[in-house]
C-alpha cells in the first residue's frame, strides 16, 4: 500500500514509518522538521520537507505520491504554547488537517488516520474514560485536536472517506525529545542522566495514562486494514500513574538519587487521566504489550546512549 505519513520524522511518526516499511508498504513522509529529525527516518522512506499548512506544496506531494492512506501525525503539540499562541496552534492543527482532508478527498485517498489526544476530555466525569466521555478540553491544544476530529467526520460524511481517529494517552519511548515541553519520561531521563534536577509541576499526585511508542505504531499498522473504520479509539494502558511514580521509576532506571523540585501546576492540564481502550481491543484486536517498567528502561537506555554519542 502507498502511505503518506505527516510528521513522519517526529517521535511517534518515525516509529509508525518504521512499522509500515517493515510491513512491506511504500512510505512517503511530509515533515517540515520544525520538531522532527530527519536522522530518525529510515532511508527507505521518501521525505518531503513541507509544512501541512502549505497547501500548494502538499498538493505537489499528493500529485506525485498518490497515496492510498494518509496517517496524519503532524501537529503543534506543546500545550503551553497553544495557550500562549492559540492562532498559531490552530493554523497547524486545524487548517493543516483541513488541507490534508481536502486533498485526500480530491486525490482519492481511501483511508485517513488522525492522531488525536486524550486532552479532548480534560477533567474526568468518570474513570477510566471511554470514547463516549464528555468532551471539555481545557487547553487550546485539546480544542484544536477536537476540531480536527470533527473535520474528519465531515469529510467522511461528505466524501465517503474512511477514517480512524486515535486518542492517545501519554506516549513515551526512544526518540522522544528530552528538551520538549511534554513527555516527562524523556525529560526526566535527559535531566537525570545529565546530572540535573527535574521539576514536577504540581504536588506529584497528578496522574497520566502511559503507552509505549511501539504499541502505538502497532495500532497504526493495524488501522491500515479495512476493519473498525469510522470510529474513535482511545489508545493507552488503562492505568493512571502519578508524576511522582514516573519520576521514581526513571530515577531508578537511571541509577541516580536526585530529589525533584516542585512548581505550580501549569494551566490547561487535567489532574487525572485514565483511558478505557477496550474498543480498540474489540474492533481492531489491539492491546498494549510493553509494561511500564520495561518501557522506561528502554527509554532511559536510549537517552543514555544519546548522551554518550552512540545514537
Amino acid at each position: 500500500m502507498k502511505v503518506l505519513v505527516t510528521g513522519g520524522a517526529g517521535f511517534i511518526g518515525s516509529h509508525i514509518v518504521d512499522a509500515m516499511l517493515d510491513g512491506g508498504h511504500s512510505v512517503a513522509v511530509i515533515d517540515d522538521l520544525s520538531a522532527g529529525i530527519s536522522e530518525h527516518l529510515d532511508a527507505r522512506a521518501r521525505l518531503y520537507r513541507v509544512s501541512v499548512t502549505d497547501t500548494l506544496a502538499v498538493e505537489e506531494v499528493f500529485a506525485k505520491e498518490r497515496p492510498d492512506l494518509v496517517s496524519h501525525h503532524a501537529a503543534q503539540v506543546d500545550v503551553r504554547r497553544s495557550m500562549e499562541e492559540p492562532v498559531a496552534n490552530a493554523t497547524v492543527n486545524v487548517v493543516g488537517s483541513i488541507n490534508l482532508l481536502d486533498l485526500s478527498a480530491r486525490y482519492g485517498v481511501g483511508r485517513f488516520i488522525l492522531a488525536s489526544t486524550s486532552a479532548v476530555y480534560s477533567e474526568p466525569a468518570y474513570l477510566p474514560m471511554d470514547e463516549s466521555h464528555p468532551i471539555a478540553p481545557q487547553s487550546a491544544y485539546g480544542a484544536s485536536k477536537y476540531s480536527a476530529e470533527n473535520y474528519v467526520r465531515f469529510y467522511a460524511d461528505a466524501h465517503g472517506l474512511r477514517y480512524k481517529i486515535f486518542r492517545y494517552g501519554n506516549v513515551y519511548g526512544p526518540r522522544q525529545n528530552p528538551k520538549g515541553e511534554a513527555g516527562v519520561v524523556a525529560i526526566f531521563a535527559g535531566q537525570l542522566l545529565d546530572g540535573g534536577q527535574s521539576t514536577i509541576f504540581g504536588d506529584g499526585t497528578k496522574t497520566r495514562d502511559y503507552v509505549f511508542v511501539t504499541d502505538i505504531a502497532k495500532a497504526n499498522l493495524m488501522a491500515m486494514e479495512p476493519v473498525g473504520d469510522d470510529h474513535v479509539y482511545n489508545l493507552s494502558c488503562g492505568t493512571g500513574v502519578s508524576d511522582l511514580e514516573i519520576y521514581e521509576a526513571v530515577r531508578a532506571a537511571a541509577g541516580v538519587r536526585m530529589e525533584p523540585l516542585y512548581a505550580p501546576k501549569r494551566p490547561g492540564e487535567a489532574d487525572n487521566v485514565c483511558l478505557d481502550s477496550s474498543r480498540a481491543k474489540r474492533l481492531l484486536g489491539w492491546a498494549p504489550t510493553v509494561p511500564l517498567d520495561d518501557g522506561i528502561a528502554q527509554s532511559v537506555a536510549y537517552h543514555r546512549s544519546l548522551s554518550q554519542g552512540r545514537v
